[in-house]
């Protein structure tokens, strides 16, 4: 199977909770300095370096927001193909057991001597399908009769 969903979802929880703490973050810190009884150059200078440190903080939130929003995104995609994988596999491996009981049931009827009953050519592409491993990516580029 591909991505442990999961532990995708659980990282874009986290990256959403690092941006909210980090606008926290933030507005604590402008919060402090503006809270501090002080005048002058100096201080309008340290207030305006907090502030724009501040900005910066906030865009980095933003960065983790989108980071989060693009990861959820990624696992709804990971989800819907392994739901996709999921499905041919199971449609793929009952018609395979469906044909191959066919032929056995041909091969086992008795018929007059001489007469022979031949599978279907779709019983026999079927029978002889090598199906991949389970749960890979390669179920969504197979090809068979009824699928």
């Amino acid at each position: 199977m591909y991505g442990e969903s999961a532990t995708m979802r659980k990282r874009a929880d986290q990256l959403r909770d690092q941006a909210t703490d980090i606008r926290s973050m933030a507005d604590r810190l402008v919060g402090q300095i503006e809270a501090i009884n002080w005048e002058g150059r100096a201080a309008a200078d340290m207030r305006a370096r907090i502030h724009d440190r501040a900005a910066h903080l906030r865009d980095c939130a933003d960065l983790h927001e989108t980071a989060s929003e693009s990861l959820t995104k990624h696992v709804v995609e990971v989800e819907r193909l392994k739901d996709s994988i999921e499905g041919v596999q199971r449609r793929a491996t009952s018609l395979v057991a469906d044909a191959r009981t066919r032929i056995a049931q041909l091969q086992a009827e008795d018929t007059p001597a001489g007469v022979t009953i031949d599978p279907t050519d779709s019983d026999r592409i079927l029978s002889q399908f090598v199906p991949p491993a389970k749960g890979h990516k390669d179920w969504l580029t197979v090809e068979l009769p009824g699928l």
